[in-house]
């Protein structure tokens, strides 16, 4: 019998103001605005507030593109279709020559069939090359911290990477997704402007109170001090950042707040000397829609980011058909993404988007801007705090219930939800058959791994991003010890048996006990192998945080999500363990010891190419041939 989740507890706002006795007087904010409503257009005009959008647009609901509801119907945003096209022009060519240049000089590299040779040196031309997506998964700084050593394996700028031949497939990738604690990564890496994993993670070695001073890793995200005084102070500080918000009217959350601390950890503006420098920006006024403008996005160097976030609604959550199981967001529910230039989502049962640079934003008279701050959107991608209001005695009880208290004080609303992240709904009355939240005024959004799916493989399932290839990073939390079973994946295929014709994806193994079984999470497997490019379906490789690496007794990147705080040391062993997971291969106990499969570099190269391999109808063949039979599931 599948057990049902009892409907949260919606705490209400105390109608009162503050007590002044208190001493908890409402707090302003003391730095750059974060919201700020674009002119209204004249009276009578019908002058819509945003500029074109590309495709066809509602009639009834301003600046929405509808993007397609099945896999043949599905178009891309302008802008997202000119930045893509730009990088497999000018960067991917030589991108792919460095890959191949650090494939052949690992082992492996000189037993490789020619068309390994052939697709990445650009001899089908640059449209023939493989399109390749990464994804990095939830699971906080276990997550982050896991996929930024992942990415350092796969880094061309990284030497030990270049050695074990897997340096450069991060220069390759067109595609980079986040949700939750993946979204920190993916989001620091993007605002900072593409640094090196070290730099990213331990801040550049010239401290620089204006730029990226590093994760600051060794500060908690809520509680960064061991002083209670401090940290009173510091909540009341981040509150604070977000009151003009609450002023010009917008609904303000736990999310909003969660916001402003991740600001000290992932944007910039932020370092060890001004980490409680009230006068210090912290991140405020960096939008994502504004990344375009970096010089690593003008010159088409990054992957392009998108993150990922679950919807909370009352109309799924709470149905009597809502088959929950161990997740708190029904399959069914939409999902959305954000990315540089757009909001939305390609679920087949809403289908549309508005500019980034707009979120916020619901009717043509007023536009609003700046609403879209990049840890605001990544707070939305990682906003878990729903999970303790399963009940009134649950969220009493939690370990969030003095900040809820404190945020219903200082900026008391009535009818919110202060454990969801709230964002004006601009798809109000579209598709009324078939959106859940058509009716509603507001989106409630949530953790994008809380149906399941930890890691964020929807966006690049969608057909017109044409990914042959995916990267699946996976280090959530789905054992007692912290370790991966597979089931984000499980979830993924169960997902998409709702969407037939919209999504696809290759077979999986359906149960968690066949994953740890054959042990595909603590080896990288690759997925789809025997599957058509025609079928649609990308091959995913598939790279889990199943248990430390080269048969080490010692694991340091099973930590728990809810560590907030992390030293240098421990940070610089997780690198280092997962470093060797990503390069590891299938690897073999010697006589030596455990050693790594010399082959690997090359057999991931073959994974990369397989379906660029199919469209010129070449034949599998050689050293690929028997790489994917040791590498593949079937």
């Amino acid at each position: 019998m599948t057990a049902q989740r009892a409907a949260p507890h919606r705490p209400q706002a105390h109608n009162s103001q503050p007590d002044a006795a208190s001493g908890l007087a409402r707090p302003r904010l003391r730095r750059a605005t974060l919201l700020q409503p674009a002119p209204r257009g004249r009276s009578g005009s019908g002058r819509r507030c945003i500029c074109s959008p590309t495709g066809p647009v509602s009639s009834r609901l301003l600046a929405v593109r509808e993007a397609g509801t099945e896999a043949q119907s599905q178009t891309l945003s302008q802008g997202e279709r000119e930045y893509i096209s730009a990088k497999q022009y000018t960067v991917l060519p030589d991108a792919w020559k460095s890959y191949l240049s650090s494939v052949e000089g690992s082992a492996s590299g000189s037993s490789l069939p020619a068309y390994v040779y052939e697709i990445l040196g650009g001899n089908y031309g640059w449209t023939a090359y493989p399109r390749l997506g990464i994804a990095a998964s939830g699971g906080g700084y276990r997550a982050a911290t896991f996929g930024a050593g992942v990415l350092n394996a796969l880094d061309g700028r990284n030497v030990s990477a270049v050695a074990a031949g897997t340096g450069g497939l991060l220069q390759a990738a067109t595609y980079l997704t986040g949700l939750s604690g993946g979204s920190w990564l993916v989001t620091s890496l993007a605002q900072a402007d593409f640094p090196t994993i070290p730099d990213l993670v331990f801040g550049p070695a010239t401290a620089n109170s204006t730029g990226f001073g590093g994760w600051n890793a060794v500060y908690s995200l809520l509680e960064p001090s061991n002083d209670p005084i401090v940290n009173a102070a510091y909540v009341l500080d981040v509150i604070g950042e977000v009151g003009d918000k609450n002023a010009e009217g917008f609904p303000v959350t736990i999310s909003d707040v969660w916001a402003r601390a991740l600001s000290r950890h992932f944007a910039n503006g932020t370092d060890a000397a001004n980490f409680y420098d009230t006068s210090a920006t912290h991140g405020a006024g960096i939008t994502f829609s504004s990344l375009p403008n970096l010089d690593t996005f003008q010159t088409y160097v990054q992957p392009f980011p998108i993150l990922v976030s679950d919807s909370w609604s009352q109309h799924g959550n709470f149905s009597a058909e809502a088959d929950l199981e161990d997740a708190y967001v029904p399959l069914t529910n939409p999902i959305y993404e954000f990315n540089v230039y757009e909001f939305g989502s390609y679920d087949p049962m809403l289908g549309a988007f508005i500019p980034m640079a707009n979120m916020g934003t619901t009717n043509e008279s007023i536009c609003v801007t700046n609403f879209d701050q990049v840890c605001f959107v990544e707070a939305l991608s990682a906003s878990l705090f729903n999970e303790y209001n399963s009940s009134a005695a649950a969220l009493m009880n939690s370990s969030i219930y003095e900040l809820i208290e404190i945020l219903e004080e200082l900026l008391p609303q009535t009818l919110i939800d202060y454990t969801v992240g709230i964002v004006p709904n601009p798809f109000q009355g579209l598709h009324p058959e078939t959106f859940i939240d058509t009716n509603e005024t507001y989106l409630q959004i949530v953790d994008g791994g809380e149906d399941d799916e930890t890691v964020p493989l929807q966006p690049l399932l969608v057909k017109a991003r044409e990914v042959d290839v995916i990267f699946a990073i996976d280090a959530a939390s789905d054992t007692e010890y912290n370790w991966v079973d597979g089931s984000s994946i499980i979830a993924t295929q169960e997902r998409m048996a709702y969407f037939a014709g919209t999504y696809f994806f290759p077979p999986v193994p359906p149960d968690n006990s066949t994953w740890l079984a054959e042990g595909l999470t603590t080896r990288p497997t690759f997925f789809g192998c025997n599957s058509s490019g025609a079928s649609g379906a990308p091959l995913l490789v598939y790279l889990g945080n199943g248990g430390p690496p080269l048969g080490e007794t010692t694991a340091y990147t099973n930590t728990s999500t809810e560590q907030l705080a992390y030293s240098a040391d421990e940070l610089e062993a997780m690198l280092s363990q997962t470093f060797d997971v990503a390069t590891q291969g299938i690897p073999s106990d010697t006589e030596s010891g455990w050693e790594k499969d010399p082959e690997w570099a090359g057999c991931l190269a073959c994974a990369v190419v397989d379906r660029a391999r199919e469209r010129q109808s070449i034949e599998r063949s050689g050293s690929c041939q028997s790489c994917l039979e040791r590498y593949c599931w079937s």
